[in-house]
C-alpha cells in the first residue's frame, strides 16, 4: 500500500471527506435477459468492462437484483476513479484506501430522509431500544463494496485483463481458516484483511407484544391489517409476501406459496387463521386482483401492485406516529422469535418454517434480550440482599480470619 504522503491532493481530499464524488453515470435497465442492469458513464455510454462482469453474474444464476446492487457499487468505484483520473486497469490499493476513507467520512444521502424532530443519527430510540442509523455509510456497506470490487478484478484477472495484483487487499489467514473446515468444528479465528471494517454481529429485534398491539391497532385499513398479520404469522420476507397472488393462497390448509429469496423456488409457508380472516376482509372490500396479479395493491387511483417501498412506508408512517423505528424486516424477526420460544416447536421445525440454510441462524432467535428481563430485574432489585451463610463445620473465628468481619 502506498504511504499516506504518496497520495495526490484529490486522493487526500476524498479520503478526508472534503471533496465529494462526481454525480455522473447511472445504473440503468438493460435490454436483454443476460444483462438486466448495466452501468453507463457521464455520456450515457455503456461501461463495457462492468457489463462483462455483470453478465457473468447472470450466467452464474445470480438474481437480477444482485446485478443491480453490484452495479451501484461499481458505479461508486468508477466515480472515484474518474475523480482522481485513474483508469480501472491502473487502479492500486491507494485508490481502494481512498474509497474506504471517503465512505467512512462522507454523509450518506439516504440518511437525510427523516422527519423533523426525530432522533439524531447514531442515537438509540428509547422506546424500541433500536439504534437510529448513523449519518454516514454503514460498515456492512463498505465491506460489500470492497467485496464487489475484489470480485470485479478477480473476474478480469482470470482473462488476463486489469492489474496483475488485485487492488483490494485479501486476508490469507481468512482463506486458511475457511478452507477444509468441518461443519461440526467451531470456526477458527482469523484476522480481517487490510481496509476491511469491523462488522458487529447483527442481533434480531422482535417487537414486544404490547408495542405490537399498539402498532397493529393504528393500521388504518383492512389491507394494512391483513398485510401485517400475514407478515408476523408467516415469517415471510418483505419481498416474498408482496408477490403472493390469489392462486398462491391455500385457504383450506392455511398456507401461502411464495418464491423464496435465496433459492427462488416456489415454497409453502404457514399463515395463521386470523391472518387469513383479515385477508378475506381485505379482498371483500378491495375486490379480487385481475388475472394472476398480486393480492396486495395500492388503494388510490388505478390499482397497482404494492411495491416494497410503499409497504415500508405504511409501517414507517405508523411507527413515526408512535415514536418507534420498527421496520418490515422486524416483523420477520418477531415471528421467528415467537416461534423459537414456543416450547411446542423444535428449533429444526422453526428452521424449516423460516427456510434458513443453517441452524445457527435460527438459534439467534433463542437469545434473551434485556427487554425480556426487565420484569425479573425489577423483582431482583427490590429483593433485600441476603447475608452470607457459612456451613456449620466452619468455625466463626476461622471465617473472620479469612474473609474478615462481615
Amino acid at each position: 500500500m502506498a504511504e499516506l504522503g504518496e497520495f495526490s491532493g484529490a486522493h487526500r481530499d476524498l479520503m478526508d471527506g472534503r471533496m465529494g464524488l462526481p454525480r455522473v453515470g447511472a445504473v440503468v435497465e438493460g435490454a436483454t435477459p443476460s444483462l438486466p442492469y448495466l452501468v453507463v458513464d457521464a455520456a450515457d455510454r455503456e461501461i463495457d468492462c462492468v457489463s462483462r462482469y455483470l453478465r457473468d453474474l447472470q450466467l452464474g444464476d445470480a438474481s437480477p437484483l444482485t446485478g443491480r446492487s453490484y452495479g451501484h457499487d461499481l458505479l461508486r468505484w468508477f466515480r472515484l476513479l474518474w475523480a482522481v483520473d485513474v483508469g480501472w486497469e491502473q487502479a492500486t490499493e491507494a485508490e481502494v484506501a481512498t474509497l474506504v476513507g471517503w465512505l467512512r467520512s462522507a454523509p450518506n444521502p439516504q440518511r437525510r430522509r427523516r422527519r423533523e424532530g426525530g432522533y439524531p443519527p447514531g442515537s438509540v430510540n428509547p422506546k424500541t431500544g433500536k439504534p437510529v442509523l448513523a449519518a454516514g455509510y454503514a460498515p456492512t456497506t463498505i465491506a460489500h463494496n470492497l467485496s464487489v470490487i475484489h470480485g470485479f478484478y478477480a473476474f478480469h484477472r482470470h482473462f488476463g485483463l486489469g492489474p496483475v495484483v488485485n487492488p483490494v487487499p485479501d486476508s490469507k489467514s481468512r482463506r486458511r481458516a475457511l478452507a477444509h473446515t468441518s461443519p461440526i468444528e467451531l470456526p477458527r479465528p482469523h484476522r480481517r484483511a487490510r481496509l476491511r471494517p469491523k462488522i458487529q454481529p447483527r442481533q434480531p429485534r422482535a417487537i414486544p407484544d404490547q408495542q405490537w398491539d399498539e402498532l397493529f391497532a393504528r393500521m388504518r385499513c383492512a389491507r394494512d391489517r391483513a398485510l401485517l398479520a400475514c407478515y408476523v404469522s408467516s415469517g415471510a420476507r418483505a419481498s416474498e409476501l408482496l408477490r403472493v397472488g390469489l392462486a398462491d393462497v391455500d385457504w383450506t390448509t392455511g398456507r401461502l406459496w411464495v418464491i423464496s429469496k435465496g433459492t427462488r423456488l416456489r415454497e409453502a409457508i404457514p399463515v395463521s387463521p386470523e391472518a387469513l380472516a383479515y385477508l378475506a376482509v381485505y379482498l371483500d372490500e378491495a375486490g379480487l386482483p385481475a388475472g394472476s396479479g398480486p393480492v396486495w395493491r395500492t388503494r388510490r387511483g388505478t390499482p397497482r401492485p404494492l411495491t416494497y417501498w410503499a409497504a415500508r412506508r405504511i409501517l414507517q408512517r405508523t411507527a413515526e406516529q408512535l415514536g418507534s423505528n420498527w421496520t418490515l424486516h422486524d416483523l420477520r424477526h418477531t415471528a421467528a422469535t415467537r416461534m423459537a420460544r414456543d416450547p411446542s416447536l423444535t428449533l429444526v421445525e422453526v428452521q424449516t418454517i423460516l427456510r434458513h440454510a443453517h441452524l445457527t441462524t435460527t438459534a439467534l432467535y433463542t437469545a434473551v434480550g434485556l427487554e425480556d428481563l426487565l420484569d425479573k430485574l425489577a423483582v431482583h432489585y427490590q429483593r433485600p440482599a441476603e447475608p452470607a451463610r457459612w456451613a456449620a463445620q466452619y468455625h466463626a473465628d476461622d471465617v473472620a480470619a479469612v474473609f474478615g468481619d462481615r
